[in-house]
């Protein structure tokens, strides 16, 4: 990854660690930093995926955001691959949940669809959105 993207999906997770090594394994993010307490609860890590970029960390820790994200529920996160089948195989090889195969949409996109262990569902395709004015 180059540059500094502009948003940044942020997750909690009761198990920073094995989200990571899911994410990074299975899922094929490269992990830029990981911030470790002294009690090896994930404070703060960064994974890249492309010209995008994940940030994560443990739940149940103090702090403004830590309160406001409480037992939040599972989220949504989409992440644009140049190929699907490739990027599905390798997760599939990893044992990651996966909630739809690669699958060819009616607006042009490949995609399919994975769950993580903690319920975050991530949707890999090739529809890159942009930011250009439509038309």
């Amino acid at each position: 990854m180059t540059g500094n993207p502009s948003i940044v999906p942020t997750v909690l997770y009761a198990d920073a660690k094995a989200a990571i090594r899911t994410l990074t394994e299975g899922l094929g993010f490269t992990e830029v930093r990981v911030y470790e307490g002294e009690d090896g609860t994930v404070l703060h890590a960064e994974l890249a995926c492309g010209n995008g970029m994940v940030m994560l960390g443990s739940k149940g820790r103090e702090g403004a955001f830590a309160r406001a994200m409480g037992d939040s529920g599972p989220s949504g996160i989409y992440v644009v691959v140049e190929d699907v089948d490739a990027h599905h195989a390798r997760a599939a090889k990893h044992g990651v949940e996966i909630l739809m195969p690669p699958t060819d949409q009616d607006y042009g996109s490949r995609d399919y669809m994975a769950r993580d262990a903690e319920g975050n569902v991530w949707s890999f395709g090739t529809y890159s959105p942009s930011t250009a004015p439509a038309g």
